[in-house]
């Protein structure tokens, strides 16, 4: 296992070294469980209590928390970012060896970069480019005309339709499904006909997608995910969506056909957002909220009904079910006081 001094990584990721630079580091841990050969972070100042009793051998702290300790120590403007590196850093991902297994079934018309790597049970349709240094995992089915670029890490079983477009880097987790056919039906004397989904998915440079997130193909026009993109697990990106680059969405969420994310937004778990809306860059939306309208400003956003025992709810259930009526109630006496008032004025 590599390790690197303080001094060299702040020399890495920026940052100013406090105590002994020299200290040797060859891993990441939380503050409770950290050994002396290990970094440990604070961010939550919840946690300030572990950070007299740690055993790391240093830590990453914001700069309000540079005194807050004697350990070894690297000051960071931004200390959550500079652990994201680190551990990077200190947790690569595994060499790609390159090279086609023979178990894997491709295409005589394919392009496979020499540098790439192909695992068992793979299939790959006709005319497909893979890009340098792309790894494909066990079971995974790449379409007719799919174009994969550099750098690109496809975990076991992964899917992609035909035709649909994979920049670079992408990283995609088992079970994901990208150009499936979008929800398009149509009614005709009671029985539904299918629209055919002509449009493709293009997925920008960066952008990774947790394990059984499905993006369906375009209608139409395509369905686009721009550079930058953090996807969870269990998403559902519906027909001709776009959403703008390094917008961050978490899992279990459900996005309808036709529908405009902007740029750096971020989408709190489980959160839906119906069809043919546009929401603006920087908007904020919080888990389990529904976004039923367009989001034209940026801000932050939230539509949750705060819980209570069992009973009180269903008391303000029954309550919420009769709002429309005591808003008309409401009006009517307030139109009668209204009255009252100005014959009273007049008399006067």
């Amino acid at each position: 296992m590599m390790s690197y001094t303080l001094a060299e990584i702040a020399a890495r990721f920026g940052g100013r070294v406090l105590g002994d630079p020299g200290v040797k580091i060859s891993q990441i841990a939380t503050l409770e469980r950290a050994q002396p050969n290990q970094i440990s972070f604070l961010t939550n100042r919840k946690y300030y209590a572990q950070l007299a009793t740690t055993r790391a051998g240093a830590v990453i702290l914001g700069e309000a928390d540079a005194d807050a300790t004697d350990l070894p120590r690297i000051i960071s403007a931004n200390p959550y970012a500079c652990f994201a590196r680190i551990s990077n850093l200190l947790n690569p991902l595994p060499a790609i060896k390159a090279g086609v297994h023979p178990g894997a079934v491709v295409s005589a018309t394919a392009r496979v970069d020499a540098s790439a790597s192909i695992a068992a049970m793979v299939t790959i349709g006709e005319g497909v480019e893979i890009g340098a240094h792309s790894v494909i995992g066990e079971g995974c089915c790449i379409g007719d005309n799919v174009v994969i670029g550099e750098g690109v890490r496809l975990y076991p079983r992964v899917v992609i339709y035909h035709d649909c477009v994979i920049g670079d880097n992408l990283i995609a987790h088992s079970g994901v499904v990208i150009g499936s056919d979008g929800f398009g039906i149509a009614l005709d004397e009671g029985r539904w006909i299918k629209i055919p989904q002509i449009g493709r998915v293009v997925i920008g440079r960066d952008v990774e997608i947790g394990a059984n997130t499905t993006i369906d193909r375009g209608a139409l026009d395509d369905t686009v995910i721009e550079d930058g993109v953090k996807l969870d697990n269990q998403i559902q990106i519906a027909h001709n969506v776009r959403i703008g680059a390094h917008t961050a969405i978490a899992g279990c969420v459900g996005i309808a056909g036709s529908t405009t994310i902007g740029k750096y937004c971020q989408i709190g778990g489980s959160a839906g957002i119906l069809g043919h809306l546009k929401i603006a860059d920087h908007v904020v939306i919080s888990s389990f909220t529904l976004i039923g309208k367009s989001i034209r400003e940026a801000g932050s956003y939230a539509g949750i009904y705060p819980f209570s025992k069992t009973d009180d709810w269903k008391k303000s259930a029954v309550h919420l079910r009769h709002l429309d009526e005591m808003s008309n109630r409401i009006k009517v006496l307030e139109k009668m006081l209204s009255k009252q008032e100005s014959m009273k004025g007049n008399a006067e």
